[in-house]
């Protein structure tokens, strides 16, 4: 089929080399040459591939590439890229002005202009461990990605820590969004960067206006940590536009550090739109999810680790997917550059320098803990519903070191410290804030508190 397809210059140079291993459940292995090859088939051909493997085999069949390398060591193995860059169709964008590009993210020089989606085609739900920790954000995503606009789901708000896995879930939405309607106009943009475009626009006479025309045409808008739109101005025009786009069912994504509710400076009206549609936490992965992630990263960098490796690295770096996956690709770059087999103590040794002790990392049970230590009470008497002044005063301390040091969403530490709700642990926060900036020695008693923690920190 491939030699009916491409010319036979390209069949002849690009195809005739391949040679297949195994095939297994779906899964087609294949040899090339070497790396380059490799990537240039990724990059030219691999809609010719997609398209063949699906004919031949089946919508679910998988390809992976096997490299001989040139040293004597075993071949590599490498997935190939389960989608192409996701591209939107030129659309029309009224603009107001005689000159100068009508909107951001246009290629200029045409009337009829082309809007980057901004999607990192890595970031699909292919490549995502999904686990208890993640499950309702990736369940919810799919749906959305079925019916963009149509779903309960409008806004999906994405909240929770850093490098859990936010991004790219809003990543991998638009990129099945893009698969399965390529006409949709998808866009990705970080808040820092839509309040700067907003910025730039209102320095320009009907620039503004431009901007807002622009921002209406989407079919699905992703703004990614939304807790950065804090200037009043910015949500003016984002409101305008968020009520554009939602009247005309259009899909609005949002991610972000905090809970809709936690979100400081934000106009009431706003905050209670970003609140029509499902708001969903994303939490610390499990061990599961952490090994998962681990098995799948090191398959796509082509790298077979040992079963104890992998199950070291998922048990010394608990906090996130980032930390996790940055510290398999510094292992796998140091066993390259020095010629070292990737072993236990190998992994051990560049672990520590990179994210130091994992067991000295700040928790919600550490800082519980270093309280009760420090005001010489028991974890039953903090997490009690007893109103004596020394426990109550220690309850509201350890939430304010759970908000503060951990940025812990106000129903997290609720659920956390007894069940309370999150009116309450805000209150807590204010109440600490408030007896620092006219109690000395409470003051100190935070302070005090706050040393105990900093080795953790760093």
């Amino acid at each position: 089929m491939i030699e009916q397809i491409v010319n036979p210059r390209a069949f002849e140079t690009w195809f005739k080399p391949i040679s297949p291993v195994s095939f297994e459940e779906g899964v087609l292995t294949i040899n090339v040459p070497s790396e380059f090859f490799r990537e240039y088939l990724e990059e030219y051909y691999l809609d010719v591939l997609k398209k063949t493997l699906k004919k031949e085999i089946g919508a679910d069949a998988k390809l992976v590439y096997s490299v001989a390398p040139v040293r004597v060591q075993p071949p590599m193995e490498y997935p190939a890229a389960h989608c192409n860059t996701p591209e939107n169709k030129p659309i029309t964008v009224p603009t107001y002005r005689h000159s100068g590009s009508p909107n951001p993210f246009v290629i200029p020089g045409i009337q009829r202009v082309k809007i980057s989606s901004q999607l990192d085609p890595k970031k699909c739900f292919a490549n995502l461990a999904i686990g208890e920790c993640n499950k309702m954000g990736i369940t919810a995503g799919e749906s959305i990605a079925k019916y963009p606009g149509k779903t309960a789901f409008n806004p999906l708000f994405l909240f929770g820590g850093p490098g859990l896995g936010k991004t790219h879930i809003a990543h991998a939405i638009g990129i099945a969004i893009k698969e399965k309607y390529p006409d949709l106009v998808v866009l990705y943009v970080p808040a820092n960067r839509f309040k700067t475009q907003y910025m730039e626009a209102v320095n320009v006479k009907n620039n503004l206006t431009d901007f807002l025309a622009f921002y209406m045409r989407m079919d699905v808008l992703i703004i990614d940590d939304i807790q950065d739109m804090s200037s009043p101005g910015t949500q003016n025009a984002f409101f305008q536009i968020f009520n554009h786009l939602h009247q005309a069912g259009k899909q609005l994504i949002f991610t972000s550090d905090r809970a809709p509710a936690d979100l400081q400076n934000f106009e009431e009206r706003l905050l209670s739109r970003l609140k029509w549609g499902l708001s969903v936490e994303l939490q610390r992965p499990d061990f599961a999810t952490r090994l998962s992630m681990l098995k799948s990263r090191s398959f796509r960098e082509g790298v077979k680790l040992d079963d104890d490796v992998l199950i070291f690295l998922a048990s010394r770096i608990t906090s996130n997917f980032r930390e996790l996956e940055g510290a398999l690709i510094s292992l796998i770059a140091h066993a390259t550059f020095a010629h070292k087999d990737i072993t236990v103590d190998l992994a051990e040794e560049v672990t520590a320098k990179i994210v130091g002790e994992q067991k000295n990392d700040i928790s919600m049970d550490k800082v519980q803990k270093a309280v009760c230590q420090y005001f010489n009470i028991t974890m039953d008497n903090l997490l009690s519903k007893s109103r004596k002044r020394q426990i109550v005063q220690a309850r509201q301390i350890a939430m304010y070191m759970s908000r503060n040091l951990l940025k812990c969403s106000l129903s997290a530490i609720g659920a956390e410290l007894g069940g309370k709700d999150h009116s309450t642990v805000l209150h807590s926060c204010t109440a600490v804030q408030d007896q620092m900036s006219v109690d000395k020695t409470f003051r100190q008693y935070v302070s005090d508190i706050e040393k105990m923690l900093v080795p953790a920190k760093g």
